[in-house]
């Protein structure tokens, strides 16, 4: 499923058209969503594709549709220090941008049915954490993922405050998910074309929740012909923060707030940019056939008028921008990673500058 929204020149357009569309409506979803780039979850040949609200499938490599994506984050209602699990975990762009909400004292875990996506996974997670500014602008809860049949969790792992499963369910799979939920927690699944919200309200009673019509492909269940045992999958630990861990988070957070009082100006909002308006006029449905994606486009009779509205609203935004006193930041200013910059000019030995930096390269 997907195209609900007009394709973005890159992830502040998707991003703008989603809210638009109000797939994202919450203002910890859209920071999670701007500071996660989601062409880098994309293979490079397929990057142009990346910030068209579709779904994309290559191999084993799966991506949701953008608002798939915006809707499973807003109906999990997450918080700082909540445990999550991911089942179907994929590419780990999701888990990522869930795990800048969950801060450093939450539990980021996912299962992944195929070795090689779970390979990628950890390469772009890596990628992320030493690249991109964004971890320097969160505190982070960082996935673990791991390599199994999400249908063969061993009966005794812990549950957890949040579940979200990538793959259609069947109903039978349905008290097999709910069960993995802390009472109070929330699952998030598709059942029966429809992405649903789970909440558990005590040890033997759940509330359920229509959220939106999906299309997804069903889980990859054991086969049981070879009467071979399945094997059993391990989740991974639930562990406390060794001491040097939470050294590095403290001093962090201790900086981070001194550039926060020190460089209020750092604040500012850019002037707005010019981003394209959200045509809902056009709405295409895209259904995975085996490996292919099948477009089923349906025309509005209302394309035109949405065309002149863009055309209106940009030059509204021209006049605007020309009357405006408040310059925009600079490029290099936008690009300052100022809690890097101030580890380093810190009188410290190299070695405890790189430990603080949390071994980013960049």
């Amino acid at each position: 499923m997907g195209g609900a929204v007009s394709a973005g020149e890159d992830n502040d357009d998707l991003i703008d058209n989603l809210k638009e569309a109000k797939y994202i409506r919450s203002e910890q979803v859209e920071q999670a969503f701007r500071a996660v780039d989601r062409g880098d979850y994309y293979l490079d040949t397929y990057r142009e594709n990346a910030y068209k609200d579709l779904a994309w499938k290559n191999g084993n490599l799966h991506l949701s549709a953008p608002c798939i994506y915006s809707e499973v984050m807003e109906a999990l209602t997450l918080r700082q220090g909540l445990s999550f699990l991911n089942l179907g975990s994929g590419t780990g762009y999701l888990s990522t941008m869930v795990g800048l909400i969950l801060g450093p004292f939450g539990v980021n875990h996912g299962v992944e049915l195929h070795k090689d996506v779970v390979e990628y996974a950890k390469e772009r997670l890596e990628i992320f954490i030493k690249n991109s500014d964004s971890f320097d602008k969160f505190e982070f809860c960082e996935p673990k993922f791991v390599v199994g049949n999400c249908l063969e969790i061993a009966s005794d792992s812990h549950q957890y405050d949040r579940i979200y499963c990538g793959a259609g369910v069947q109903k039978d799979h349905e008290n097999y998910m709910k069960i993995m939920l802390k009472v109070g927690g929330i699952l998030v699944v598709p059942i029966e074309d429809q992405l649903t919200q789970i909440t558990r309200t005590g040890q033997s009673s759940w509330e359920s929740k229509d959220i939106l019509a999906v299309s997804f492909a069903p889980l990859v269940q054991q086969n049981r012909a070879d009467c071979s045992k399945p094997e059993t999958v391990e989740l991974p630990p639930v562990t406390i923060r060794s001491l040097q861990d939470l050294s590095r988070i403290y001093i962090r957070r201790a900086l981070r707030s001194l550039i926060d009082e020190a460089s209020p100006a750092t604040q500012r909002v850019p002037h707005k940019r010019r981003r394209r308006r959200c045509r809902r006029g056009r709405i295409s449905t895209y259904v995975f056939v085996g490996n292919q994606l099948i477009p089923q486009p349906m025309e509005s009779e209302e394309e035109d008028r949405v065309e002149q509205e863009i055309k209106e609203e940009v030059e509204e935004e021209d006049e605007e921008k020309e009357g405006s006193e408040e310059q925009p930041l600079k490029p290099e200013e936008l690009r300052i990673n100022l809690l890097r910059e101030k580890i380093l000019s810190l009188p410290l030995p190299d070695a405890l500058k790189a430990y603080l930096l949390h071994y980013r390269e960049k």
